[in-house]
């Protein structure tokens, strides 16, 4: 997978969970996590790079707070469109 992309889970229609899946290699899978902020966790590979990001409180989560999770792992920055899904209903 070779751009980022947003899953959201629903409950009577409102956000309770979100994964942003990070580009990665086919086959990766999640070996150690790290709390980067208090809604989001960092899901890295064996080699110790980042594959995605559990967002645990969708109706909480910024941009910003996202961007600067994204800039500090040396991803691009996602805009307020990106996350629209996250303030659903």
């Amino acid at each position: 997978m070779k751009e980022a992309y947003l899953e959201v889970t629903y409950r009577q229609g409102r956000p309770i969970a979100a994964y942003m899946y990070l580009p990665r290699r086919s086959g990766d899978k999640s070996c150690r996590t790290a709390v980067a902020d208090p809604d989001l966790v960092i899901d890295f590979n064996r080699q110790g790079a980042p594959i995605g990001i559990e967002i645990t409180a969708p109706r909480k989560v910024t941009v910003t707070s996202l961007n600067r999770v994204l800039r500090g792992l040396g991803l691009p920055p996602v805009t307020r469109a990106d996350i629209a899904p996250l303030r659903a209903a």
